[in-house]
């Protein structure tokens, strides 16, 4: 009735309801409640974590964040809250492969077998390619994640599908990362990870080379879950007009938030850079 005041008296409104003029008063004048109150200061920090995240995060994270905070909270509890304040995590598209499967023969082996766990940094890189439509025609982001931290540790945002752009990602990570012999660089079975660019500089390093097993989404599942929510978080919701544009936000999602602001479940609720940090790696 109070949303709907400026538009219809209290006279006419109370009759229809099936409400008393007085029992709608008395209600009024009732002074708020202490889980009312509550959850009026729960609503300022589940705002606050929503608008860190970007619009991305749903009730399971932003309920993680609050309790890493230091809050006790339920999580059917931020769910209705978050519910009835209209907050709902961006929902995403499917969106198609780009990449063309190399030959059988040219295939490297299935090092990683969808073990997605490991103990430390560097011991294994995730790469994939995706594409970015703007209005001058499209990009494709090729990434290079490590899979320990979650961290983003190369990418190349380039107007064509050529191995050199597997090249550029591999140079930026290798350019900000030490890496021991043994590291894992696992990748779908796309022709520009079995180029012989690609390989002699994964040989130089002592890298070894893993490849997904034939139509298996599954074996690269990691790398493709961040492009679901690249996409689903930011790219399906921007128009660029431009690839200079899409390059700079683009940048500025992966290095700026991505990497340093969005936080992750599966590292307790930090973000890639806090969790690596937090693990004493340097920045």
């Amino acid at each position: 009735m109070d949303e709907h005041r400026e538009c219809w008296k209290v006279e006419r409104m109370c009759p229809l309801l099936n409400l008393s003029r007085s029992g709608y008063y008395a209600w009024k004048s009732r002074p708020a409640s202490d889980r009312s109150m509550e959850n009026d200061r729960l609503m300022v920090e589940i705002r606050r974590i929503y608008a860190e995240g970007r619009g991305e995060y749903g009730a399971p994270t932003v309920c993680g964040t609050l309790r890493d905070l230091g809050h006790r909270v339920n999580p059917k509890r931020i769910a209705r809250l978050m519910r009835e304040n209209g907050l709902f995590s961006k929902i995403g598209r499917r969106f198609k492969r780009t990449t063309r499967r190399c030959k059988d023969a040219d295939a490297s082996a299935n090092l990683l077998q969808q073990n997605f766990t490991t103990n430390g940094p560097n011991r294994v890189w995730l790469s994939d390619i995706t594409y970015i439509w703007t209005a001058e025609g499209w990009l494709y982001l090729t990434t290079v994640e490590d899979m320990w931290s979650r961290r983003m540790v190369g990418h190349a945002i380039t107007d064509h599908l050529r191995a050199t752009a597997v090249v550029d990602a591999l140079g930026m990570a290798l350019g900000r990362r030490e890496v021991m012999p043994g590291l894992i660089f696992h990748s779908d079975r796309g022709k520009q990870y079995a180029d012989h660019r690609v390989r002699l500089i994964l040989a130089a390093n002592g890298m070894r080379q893993s490849m997904s097993s034939t139509g298996n989404c599954y074996d690269n599942a990691m790398a493709e879950s961040f492009f679901a929510t690249f996409k689903k978080g930011h790219v399906f919701w921007e128009s660029f007009q431009t690839k200079d544009e899409a390059r700079r936000r683009i940048f500025e999602y992966l290095e700026v938030f991505y990497n340093r602001v969005r936080r992750h479940s599966s590292l307790g609720y930090k973000s890639p850079v806090a969790f690596e940090l937090y693990h004493g790696i340097p920045a």
